[in-house]
């Protein structure tokens, strides 16, 4: 590798892509390229970047097969930035695969943290955490270490282990700030600013207030009965009832939840539940096979009981009840949650990541920008959606993860 390939090289890995381009602008060759490209990447041009990539991967031979492996997992950290989720995820483990083989354990630790950090965009937070284990930290380079912890952050944030969210943020942190690069370190700041905002509101008697990341881990832990409204489940420390395929049941569950320790009279809860004006003896009657419904659900957490105006709720091991409910309610939550991270998202990419039909998020990003909420650009397969973050809206209760303790 000649002089001017190692000083661009050494540019990029600082954040400083005029420097590395003022070297091999003019060079055709394909390291070249390669290194042009994830300049462009770095400088926001990511179409420019990937085609650059493609023609460097297409331009090395049959030999250098390391070399076109590190284009394999540029072109993938590419497409995890701009949210492409059809990229071929197949390419990545191939290219991870011979980067190990040929002992370039730095460029395979990347490309385990890219599967990671896909992983936890759709949701899949067990199967993060499984191919991060694999990856030793240790002898990583500062900004491949950099990314691992982001991606750890990321996988304890989701699981509401905010001690552990903290503690690798912190290794990050130190990571990055070695490693020179502006953007590597805002990168990790605009992760650590999730954990001292807002995450969702506690509504207990009457009355409610806002919860940190960190209350609501204590929240979960403590012997209350949670209703939770961020996942549609009804949970203590230790059982969790998930409604989230059952929203009548649900609905009836928070309308008690916020009733207690008092009763709700049956037309709040038919309004609640079944969005009715007035109760009629349909409605009632709908209402008594539901409450039998939700008593089946509960019944290891809490009992329904009859009144004379309607029904209460009465926990059976918990000492208070309490409703964990977004700081923002929000039809269209999970998709705004999403779009919160400031990235440019594809109607396909959302549904990937939500796991609903492209459809239905091609409806919701409809009636999103009829209000003003979210704005796109682009025609076609190449339409985006995107929005400035929202306050209110905790990215890490509201995006697809597993129940904590479920």
């Amino acid at each position: 590798m000649d002089s001017l390939i190692t000083a661009a090289a050494l540019a990029l890995a600082t954040g400083d892509p005029l420097s590395a381009l003022k070297r091999i602008a003019l060079r055709d060759d394909a390291p070249a390229m390669a290194l042009r490209g994830i300049a462009m990447a770095q400088l926001g041009d990511l179409t420019r970047a990937k085609d650059l990539l493609k023609q460097a991967a297409q331009a090395f031979g049959p030999r250098d097969q390391v070399a076109r492996a590190r284009c394999v997992v540029a072109e993938a950290e590419i497409a995890l930035v701009s949210r492409d989720l059809t990229w071929p995820v197949q390419s990545l483990d191939a290219a991870r695969v011979v980067l190990e083989r040929r002992g370039d354990r730095i460029n395979a630790a990347q490309a385990a943290c890219l599967v990671a950090r896909r992983l936890l965009l759709i949701g899949r937070i067990d199967d993060a955490e499984r191919v991060l284990s694999r990856v030793e930290p240790a002898p990583l380079s500062p900004a491949s270490r950099a990314g691992y912890e982001l991606a750890m952050a990321g996988v304890a944030i989701r699981r509401l282990r905010t001690r552990a969210a903290r503690d690798a943020l912190g290794r990050a942190a130190y990571a990055a700030q070695a490693t020179g690069s502006s953007a590597l370190l805002a990168e990790v700041e605009s992760v650590a600013l999730l954990m001292a905002q807002p995450a969702a509101r506690a509504i207990t008697r009457g009355s409610g207030r806002t919860l940190l990341l960190e209350d609501v881990e204590m929240l979960l832990a403590s012997d209350a009965l949670v209703i939770d409204a961020c996942r549609n489940a009804v949970r203590t420390a230790t059982e969790v009832v998930s409604l989230a395929s059952r929203p009548v049941l649900f609905a009836l569950a928070r309308a008690l939840a916020e009733g207690w320790p008092g009763d709700v009279t049956r037309d709040e809860l038919v309004r609640r539940a079944f969005r009715a004006k007035h109760a009629d003896e349909s409605h009632r009657a709908r209402l008594r096979v539901e409450i039998g419904r939700l008593r089946a659900e509960l019944g290891a957490l809490a009992e329904i009981n009859a009144t004379e105006r309607g029904f209460v709720l009465s926990p059976k091991h918990a000492s208070d009840v309490v409703v964990l409910a977004p700081v923002v309610e929000e039809r269209h939550a999970g998709l705004l949650a999403l779009l919160a991270d400031g990235e440019a998202w594809s109607s396909s990419a959302l549904a990937i990541a939500l796991g609903v039909s492209p459809r239905s998020v091609q409806r919701a990003l409809e009636q999103l920008s009829g209000a003003g909420k979210v704005q796109s650009f682009g025609r076609g397969r190449a339409c985006r959606w995107m929005t400035p973050p929202i306050p209110g809206f905790p990215t890490t209760l509201l995006l697809p993860a597993p129940l904590p303790g479920g």
